[in-house]
C-alpha cells in the first residue's frame, strides 16, 4: 500500500509509522511554518439578552497590519470586533476601543471577563469553576455601544513581521518600534486609524478603555489620536489605573498605600472591633483623611519627628492596617505592600493577593517578607487560558496554530519619558466633549484605589475641568468585575458615561 508523504507526516506526529522523518526530510519545511496570517477575517453571528433585551451581534475575529512610513507592514494586530445588528445609524452608535495592560498582556481579560458579551464561568465571588468556558454575559455593554479587543504586539495572536528583506528585525530595532511607552502610542495611534477606515466609524462617538498599563497607553492615545490623526475621543476609561507620568514617590507613594492597607484588612476581620463593625466605605474615609492630614505629613519629616510622634503614628498605621505596631516601627512608620501581603494572616498560615487581596496563599514557611507567589494571578490564568484558546477557536472560528500569547515578549519596556498624565490633561483641554471616568477596586494591591483618586486629583491641578473627571470604586480588585456583584455595577457606570458623554445634537464643542 503506498501511503503519501503528507500522510506519513501526520502520522508521524501520532508515532505510528517508524519512516516518519525520512519522509518529512523530502518536504519543503517552510509551509510547515507556524505563522499568523498578516490580513484575514472570521465572521460569525451571534445573539446575547442584555438587561432583558435581546441583542443579536457578529462578532469578527482578525488580523490587520501595522505600516512604517514606507508602506510596509511591521507587524500585524489581533483584534475582535463585536458590532451590533439592528442599528439604523451608526453614525451614532458609540464604538470602545479596548485595550489591556501589563505592558506585554493580551486583551483576553476584559474580553472575557468585563464589557464583551461573553464572560468566565466563575463563582459570584470570582472564583474559577471548571468545566473552564464561557456564558453569556448579561451585563455587557454591547447594548450601547460597539466594542473592539485591540492586542498590542506580542500579546495574543498579534506579532512582528519580517523586513522587506525577509529578515526579523533585531531586539533593539523591535523595542524602538514597539516596545516603549512613547513607541507603543504612536503605532497603536496609526493602527486605529486604519481599523476605523476599514469598518467606516470615523463618524461614530469614540471612547478608549485601558486597565492597569493599559491607562498609559490610552491616556497618550487621547492626545495622539486628536494631535496626529486628527480623531477625537468622547471619553477615557481608566480601569486600575497604573502610572501615568504623575510623579507619586517619596512619602506620597508610601502613605498612599495605608487606605488600601485598611481595606484589606478589613475585609479579613483584622482591624480592631470598633472599626470592622462599621462599613467598609465609613472605614476608608476615615483613614483618608488620616493619611492626608497627619500620615503623609509625618512621613515627609522622616527623622524630624520625635520618638513621641514616631509612637503616635506607629499606634495609628497598626489600628488602620491590621499589623502590629512592632511591625509598623521595625518598617520605619511605612511597611512595603509585598511585607503586608505576607504579614497580615501570617498567624493564620495564609498570604494574601497582589492583584486582589481577597484571594489567599499558602507558602513552604511561615517565615520571610513576601508572598512566594501571587494566588490570585496562579487562579486567574488557569480559568483565562483554557477559555481564549476555546472561545476563538470553536465559537469564534479562528483558527490557527499560533500561540495565544497571555504575557507576550516585550521586555525590556523603555518607560522613558512618560509624560501620558499630561497628554491626556491635554487632550481634555483641546477637546471639550472629552470627558474621564476612573475604576477601582478597593482590595487591589497593585495599583492601589487610593492612587487612583490621587491621579485624579492631580491630572488637572487647575480645576477647571474637574467635572469632567470622575472616580467610582468597588469591592472587589484589579479586575473588579470578576465579582459577579461588580461586572453589574461597573458595566453600568461604563453604560451611564458613555451615555451622559454623548453631547446632545447640535451642541457645539466650545468652551464659554
Amino acid at each position: 500500500m503506498k501511503t503519501s508523504l503528507a500522510l506519513v507526516a501526520g502520522l508521524s506526529l501520532l508515532g505510528s509509522v517508524a519512516a516518519a522523518p525520512v519522509a518529512y526530510a523530502q518536504q519543503n519545511p517552510a509551509e510547515h511554518l507556524r505563522q499568523i496570517a498578516i490580513e484575514t477575517t472570521s465572521v460569525t453571528e451571534h445573539s446575547v439578552e442584555i438587561n432583558g433585551e435581546t441583542v443579536d451581534y457578529t462578532a469578527t475575529a482578525g488580523t490587520l497590519p501595522v505600516w512604517n512610513d514606507e508602506g510596509h507592514p511591521t507587524a500585524t494586530l489581533f483584534y475582535t470586533y463585536y458590532q451590533r445588528e439592528d442599528v439604523d445609524n451608526r453614525a451614532e452608535r458609540p464604538i470602545v476601543y479596548s485595550f489591556n495592560g501589563g505592558p506585554g498582556s493580551a486583551s483576553v481579560w476584559m474580553h472575557l471577563a468585563y464589557t464583551g458579551p461573553k464572560v468566565l464561568n466563575l463563582s459570584d465571588e470570582g472564583y474559577p469553576v471548571q468545566p473552564y468556558g464561557v456564558q453569556d454575559n448579561p451585563h455587557s455593554i454591547l447594548d450601547v455601544a460597539d466594542i473592539v479587543f485591540i492586542n498590542p504586539v506580542n500579546t495574543g495572536y498579534s506579532r512582528v513581521l519580517p523586513n522587506k528583506n525577509g529578515e526579523m528585525p533585531s531586539k533593539q530595532q523591535q523595542q524602538d518600534m514597539f516596545f516603549g511607552v512613547n513607541a507603543d502610542v504612536q503605532y497603536l495611534a496609526e493602527w486605529m486609524t486604519t481599523f476605523t477606515s476599514r469598518y467606516n466609524r470615523w463618524q461614530s462617538p469614540k471612547f478608549l478603555i485601558g486597565e492597569s498599563y493599559g491607562t498609559t497607553r490610552v491616556s497618550g492615545l487621547a492626545n495622539a489620536l486628536q494631535n496626529r490623526q486628527w480623531m477625537y475621543i468622547n471619553g477615557v476609561i481608566l480601569v486600575s489605573p497604573t502610572d501615568i507620568g504623575i510623579d507619586r514617590d517619596g512619602p506620597v507613594k508610601d502613605a498612599n498605600q495605608l487606605p488600601y492597607f485598611a481595606a484589606a484588612a478589613w475585609y479579613h476581620d483584622a482591624l480592631p472591633e470598633d472599626l470592622q463593625s462599621k462599613d467598609l466605605l465609613d472605614v476608608l474615609a476615615e483613614v483618608e483623611d488620616y493619611t492626608f492630614d497627619t500620615y503623609l505629613p509625618a512621613l515627609a519629616q522622616g527623622t524630624r519627628l520625635s520618638e513621641q510622634q514616631q509612637d503616635q503614628v506607629a499606634t495609628a498605621v497598626a489600628r488602620y492596617s491590621g499589623l502590629s505596631k512592632e511591625a509598623v516601627l521595625s518598617n520605619n512608620l511605612a511597611p512595603s505592600t509585598s511585607y503586608f501581603w505576607k504579614e497580615l494572616l501570617r498567624d493564620r498560615d495564609r498570604t494574601i493577593g497582589r492583584l486582589d487581596s481577597r484571594y489567599l496563599g499558602i507558602d513552604g514557611r511561615r517565615a520571610g517578607d513576601r508572598p512566594d507567589y501571587n494566588a490570585e494571578l496562579s487562579s486567574w490564568l488557569h480559568s483565562f487560558t483554557p477559555a481564549i484558546n476555546y472561545y476563538l477557536r470553536e465559537e469564534l472560528n479562528f483558527i490557527t496554530d499560533v500561540k495565544y500569547n497571555m504575557f507576550g515578549p516585550v521586555h525590556p519596556w523603555d518607560r522613558s519619558n512618560n509624560n501620558t498624565g499630561e497628554q491626556l490633561r491635554q487632550a481634555m483641554a483641546a477637546n471639550p466633549y472629552l470627558n474621564v471616568l476612573i475604576q477601582a477596586g478597593y482590595f487591589d494591591g497593585a495599583t492601589n484605589y487610593f492612587d487612583a483618586k490621587y491621579t485624579m486629583w492631580q491630572l488637572d491641578r487647575s480645576g477647571l475641568m474637574k467635572d469632567r473627571i470622575g472616580f467610582k470604586g468597588y469591592r472587589s480588585g484589579h479586575m473588579m468585575y470578576l465579582r459577579r456583584a461588580d461586572l453589574e455595577k461597573s458595566n453600568d457606570d461604563l453604560r451611564e458615561f458613555i451615555q451622559q458623554s454623548l453631547p446632545a445634537a447640535g451642541v457645539p464643542a466650545e468652551y464659554k
